[in-house]
């Protein structure tokens, strides 16, 4: 029996233009954080709460967190639930990073200890929330992993700009995390190609 090949094509013709309409429907949101009361706009985490019915694995590769010239780099760092972050000690001294437990249990606290200048240690962030990261021999370095359910997220830079790239069609609440602010929400619809939104942070 022989197959046509107008019956072969139109399958994978179909297939190819599906997966083309879904790549259209996708979009950025850009936009810009207000603040009141607040020193600055910069480094304020902004995301997607959440995708109806959808849950995301987190990524293969590593993010990093480097410690240098006594500071945590970057000093806000978003990652979707489940990342591995690295800190890395680019500094000639040793640093002790530890943080409080996400959740608040004072048993579940994290001490990564102390390592020399060029090693990496490595942690993987399960619980959603924020830590607090701290070094017990260097008390003015601080820095922030914020751990979200989705990998739609940003961070603004310091005039409070801020992009996320690549969120599928539909309506989402964007959430905000700031170092010195209360969190804020507003609702986006990401549709025609992207969405702008203004959002304000309060202290």
């Amino acid at each position: 029996m022989k197959t046509s090949k107008t019956t072969i094509c139109f399958p994978v013709a179909l297939i190819l233009a599906l997966i083309s309409a879904s790549l259209s429907w996708a979009g950025d949101i850009k936009g810009k954080v207000a603040v009141q009361g607040i020193r600055s706009p910069a480094n304020i985490a902004v995301y997607v709460e959440g995708v109806p019915g959808k849950t995301f694995d987190p990524p293969a590769s590593h993010t990093v967190i480097d410690q240098r010239k006594m500071t945590f780099i970057p000093h806000v760092l978003v990652v979707v639930k489940g990342t591995t972050v690295d800190f890395l000690n680019s500094d000639h001294v040793g640093h002790n990073v530890y943080w409080p437990s996400i959740s608040g249990n004072k048993k579940l606290a994290h001490n990564l200890g102390t390592w020399p200048q060029g090693v990496k240690k490595a942690f993987q962030f399960t619980e959603l929330g924020t830590a607090p990261l701290l070094c017990n021999v260097h008390p003015e370095m601080s820095g922030y992993v914020v751990v979200v359910p989705t990998p739609y997220f940003g961070v603004t830079d310091k005039e409070g700009a801020f992009e996320i790239k690549d969120v599928p069609a539909g309506k989402y609440t964007l959430k905000t995390w700031s170092e010195e602010g209360k969190p804020s929400t507003e609702a986006v619809d990401v549709s025609g190609g992207g969405a702008s939104v203004e959002l304000n942070v309060k202290r």
